[in-house]
């Protein structure tokens, strides 16, 4: 059985923008009937908040659109790495921040920002990535340092900004489940074609034993 694929939504304290993409997203992922073979979590580049459960104005936020909600926030770990498949940044100082902290180049290609797969966002998820994950990570655009693609920090504002945060990550969220889909199609075939598997034969490698 393979392994589930794992996505973490990262922001800054773990309270407002990535536990809001974790509950949106995972309400995706149940609707389209992937929640068992995609595993979401979230987490913050720092600590401050690390126990405490989400900003009131995202649980609110939430509620009122429908999504489930349980969170406990906690800070993003660089071994976590090794265990994911892609890490979600919500601005471009995360994704600075966590290509900073990746152990590897391959680590650090893992990181994305949510809004690069809005559709029509430059550096969006048709960018070419690494064979096992098409489409789904690339290295950084000039597009994804400069702020274009950033979930602004609604903290520091009022209710209205929670809003418009939420309607940026559900317009998001959509493409990115595009993506994860056509991944997960691609790891079947990838895994149906290793050893082990029953995987088409050579036609011209069995000719060739045949002259032999």
């Amino acid at each position: 059985m393979n392994a589930p694929f794992r996505i973490c939504f990262v922001c800054t304290g773990n309270i407002c923008r990535s536990p809001m993409a974790e509950s949106v997203f995972r309400a995706h992922l149940a609707e389209d009937g992937l929640d068992g073979l995609v595993e979401v979590d979230s987490a913050g580049t720092g600590g401050w908040h690390e126990g405490d459960g989400a900003d009131p104005r995202t649980v609110a936020v939430l509620r009122a659109g429908g999504y489930a909600h349980a969170h406990t926030a906690r800070q993003f770990r660089a071994s976590w790495f090794d265990r994911l498949d892609l890490v979600i940044a919500l601005d471009s100082g995360h994704l600075r921040a966590l290509r900073s902290l990746a152990p590897t180049e391959q680590d650090a290609a893992k990181v994305r920002l949510l809004r690069s797969y809005a559709k029509g966002a430059a550096g969006a998820a048709a960018d070419a990535g690494p064979r096992e994950l098409p489409g789904l990570i690339s290295d950084s655009s000039d597009s994804d340092l400069t702020g274009d693609l950033d979930v602004p920090d609604p903290y520091y504002g009022g209710f209205a900004g929670f809003e418009e945060c939420l309607e940026m990550i559900e317009t998001a969220s959509e493409d990115l489940l595009a993506a994860v889909r056509t991944a997960l199609t691609s790891r079947a075939v990838v895994a149906a074609g290793a050893p082990g598997h029953d995987a088409p034969r050579d036609p011209h490698r069995s000719r060739a034993k045949e002259r032999a």
